[in-house]
């Protein structure tokens, strides 16, 4: 994905949409996590790629001391956009940055930082040589990525109640994408194609989504994620049908009223 084709995907009310249902929904969590293992490698300077509006950087810069630098990057201007409009505690650097060509220098950044942004590298080895290339000897890659679309249960019932709207032609962005990338196997060869000699860590790490309703999950799904383009690829109305579908087919699951659903995705942390 080159820059112009992620600013129109999330153009629009995608980065509010995604802010304001999508992050508490399944991000949060998660980002807590990261920065509390990112905090125990003390680094200096950290990368961030993939930032998106800001949850893991606005978890790191509460869990790292007051001097350690950040720099916070995205693929998409608006996403950063909305990032630096939400702010931080303290400054730091917001920049527009393709995983795949980094702008910085050799050895520059004790520890990189990527939040369920692996998933969507188009050559996952080529960014994975780009982390390595700017962590300073013995620093480390630290990321997340969703683990299969059957052990995350919104993911899945949404692409199922997707499936049954559209059973010609199917959307199939969730898993195809956000959950594609969940073999351990496979992360452990890119990684290896990336450059990088010593065997990583990886860890299971399940947890729970909760919202008050199950409108909720479908907006945050349907309308605040890339699948939006998929879904209205399929007709002018074809938004508000899929959302209300999909809100349907979790209550049906979930019940009626707030609704609870396992969540799951791999950690990983490689030391360069």
């Amino acid at each position: 994905m080159d820059k112009n084709s992620a600013d129109k995907i999330f153009a629009g009310s995608v980065p509010e949409l995604y802010d304001t249902y999508m992050v508490p929904l399944i991000f949060e969590p998660y980002a807590l996590d990261i920065a509390a293992r990112l905090a125990t490698l003390r680094p200096k300077r950290v990368l961030e790629i993939a930032a998106g509006t800001g949850v893991v950087t606005r978890s790191i810069v509460a869990a790292l001391p007051s001097d350690v630098a950040i720099v916070a990057t995205d693929i998409s201007q608006p996403m950063l956009d909305r990032a630096a409009a939400i702010g931080t505690d303290r400054p730091i650097e917001w920049r527009q940055a393709d995983a795949m060509k980094l702008p910085f220098r050799d050895a520059l950044f004790d520890a990189v930082v990527c939040q369920f942004g692996a998933m969507f590298f188009p050559d996952k080895g080529k960014a994975f040589a780009e982390a390595r290339r700017v962590l300073a000897p013995g620093g480390t890659l630290l990321f997340n990525v969703w683990d299969r679309i059957e052990d995350n249960e919104f993911a899945e019932g949404i692409t199922a109640s997707l499936a049954q709207l559209f059973p010609d032609n199917p959307p199939t962005f969730l898993s195809r994408l956000p959950h594609g990338y969940h073999d351990s196997d496979a992360i452990e060869r890119d990684l290896e194609r990336g450059g990088f000699t010593q065997p990583p860590t990886i860890e299971t790490l399940a947890m729970r989504s909760r919202a008050t309703s199950a409108n909720i999950p479908a907006m945050a799904y349907c309308q605040g994620t890339p699948l939006r383009n998929e879904i209205e690829a399929r007709g002018a109305d074809a938004l508000g049908k899929a959302t209300k579908v999909c809100a349907d087919g979790i209550a049906e699951r979930f019940g009626s009223g707030e609704v609870d659903g396992k969540i799951q995705a791999h950690v990983v942390a490689v030391e360069a």
